[in-house]
């Protein structure tokens, strides 16, 4: 990105203003004379403020954004139509159109459109209509692409605006500020400077002075997007190298590791729940085993018990017996000299009659 001297700038009369009568007082401080009605600008002060205006342009580049160029002015419109193609960016170069960045879903929808009518105006499918509708939409088109053709790759707010003629770009200029789009602009002596964020205090009337800051904006333009892109592919070389060293030893082998231990631990949780299946089931076998065991015991202990018992029973019918027995044969023994003596005393009364 080369900077411009001041030799390169009184070369192209970028120090001539506009008369005096015509001036604004806010740009005093950029001016250093006036000569035969004429204000002279400060170049010293002008470089100074272009490189400020340069390497912010080269920074909105570089991180990807793009910067609109707007200049509809007659002297201007072809030089910055032709850098803003070089550097590819958006440019509006015949008429801004009111709300072209307020109302930006509505342009998007005209540019849908632009590009409906140039599939239809293709030769393959221009063949197929008729000419009146043919006629129809080359008119819409030419249109369309007059006003919003150079806003065809532009599919979002851009980063920055580079304004030639503030006072004639004034509507666009008032869009930027209420959706704090940041502006460039190369101004003259009959300006306002407080509504520019980077001023550039030059002639912006002669198309010499014009193309040297135009195209000055645009090398910084095509600057910014290559350091940016440089930025990028050595921040992708090393994430890549980083990943091809590191991060293959460290995560991705770990990884596999992970695996196989995650493996292991289904393989350790199944097996230890199994073995609690089977020590559950050897458990519930012993119960059961046991609760048999007990009940196979239970009735031979009752059978124990109810020996003794019968045992005893017996015994104590036979003790009744031999006690009722006992008695009945001793008996006998008692009544027997009773009845001796009845049947002797019968006897002798049998004996007596």
């Amino acid at each position: 990105m080369e900077k411009i001297t001041v030799r390169q700038m009184l070369e192209a009369g970028a120090h001539y203003g506009h008369q005096t009568r015509r001036w604004n007082p806010k740009m005093r401080p950029f001016i250093y004379g006036a000569r035969n009605g004429v204000h002279i600008i400060n170049l010293g002060k002008t470089a100074r403020l272009f490189r400020d205006a340069q390497n912010f342009i080269s920074r909105v580049a570089a991180r990807g954004d793009q910067v609109l160029f707007v200049a509809t002015k007659r002297q201007a419109r072809d030089i910055v139509r032709e850098e803003a193609e070089r550097c590819s960016m958006p440019v509006v170069a015949h008429r801004w159109l009111g709300g072209t960045l307020t109302n930006f879903k509505t342009v998007k929808t005209s540019i849908e459109k632009l590009n409906d009518y140039e599939s239809k105006l293709a030769p393959d499918m221009a063949a197929r209509l008729p000419k009146k509708e043919v006629a129809k939409l080359t008119k819409l088109h030419a249109k369309l692409m007059r006003n919003l053709g150079g806003l065809r790759h532009m599919p979002k707010m851009p980063g920055a605006m580079f304004v030639i003629d503030p006072d004639m770009e004034h509507i666009a200029i008032a869009e930027a500020r209420r959706l704090n789009i940041p502006v460039v602009a190369l101004i003259d002596t009959n300006g306002d400077p407080d509504v520019i964020d980077y001023p550039i205090p030059a002639n912006d009337d002669a198309m010499r002075s014009i193309r040297l800051f135009v195209q000055s904006v645009a090398d910084a333009c095509l600057a910014g997007a290559q350091a940016g892109k440089a930025a990028f592919a050595q921040d992708f070389d090393g994430v890549t190298a980083a990943a091809d060293t590191a991060n293959v030893e460290v995560v991705r082998k770990p990884r596999k590791r992970t695996e196989e231990a995650a493996v292991e631990e289904v393989a350790a949780e199944e097996a230890a729940v199994e073995v609690a299946a089977e020590e559950a089931a050897v458990v519930e076998v012993a119960a059961e085993e046991a609760a048999v065991e007990v009940a196979a015991e239970a009735p031979a202990a009752e059978a124990a018990a109810e020996a003794p018992a019968a045992e005893a029973a017996a015994e104590a019918p036979a003790a009744e017996e031999a006690a009722v027995e006992e008695p009945a044969a001793e008996e006998p023994a008692a009544e027997e000299p009773a009845v001796v003596e009845a049947a002797a005393e019968s006897d002798k009364e049998a004996a007596a009659e």
